[in-house]
């Protein structure tokens, strides 16, 4: 029995792409956001987010996320808590099956609360890995009003988890 067919695809099958995200906040309180070099018109932004590798424990690809899309080395953060469980979110139907290869039907994220030992010049987003075509520091209140529509509700479930911490 087939699920839900989206551009040809049936969803239901498609597994979720497990993935670690930062959320890395300044002495100020305030977290990085970057905007997505691969969506310039777009007033999407985003904290740091990738995939975990095969094999790879989801701190580790926390810190190699963050220095691959931001060029922080793990000496200048400081890991405060992570989510107690994955937190999931799903493609909008016009994504499906062209973005990740078709691979995927969303993520599921484990996210990471970092503090930022460094400085603001620690910071490069111009990495072998680029993903951001500019960065600031971000009210966290107002964090899921700046992400794309899909993310939003995964976006309050972070600030949940680490309002406490904030």
């Amino acid at each position: 029995m087939s699920g839900r067919i989206v551009n040809g695809i049936d969803v239901d099958t498609l597994p979720y792409r497990p993935c670690a995200g930062i959320m890395l906040l300044n002495a100020k309180g305030l977290v990085f956001a970057g905007q997505r070099l691969d969506n310039p018109g777009s007033p999407a932004w985003q904290m740091p987010q990738g995939g975990i590798d095969k094999g790879e424990d989801p701190e580790s690809a926390a810190l190699r996320e963050l220095g691959e899309e931001t060029g922080i080395s793990s000496d200048k953060v400081d890991i405060v808590t992570r989510t107690r469980d994955e937190l999931f979110y799903d493609l909008p139907d016009e994504l499906i099956g062209k973005i990740w290869k078709g691979k995927w039907r969303g993520q599921r994220q484990i996210w990471f609360l970092m503090r930022f030992l460094g400085q603001d010049s620690d910071i490069n987003i111009a990495t072998d890995h680029a993903e951001f075509s500019r960065w600031k520091w971000a009210d966290p209140m107002q964090l899921p009003d700046m992400i794309v529509p899909f993310k939003r509700q995964l976006y309050r479930d972070v600030l949940k988890e680490f309002t406490s911490h904030l």
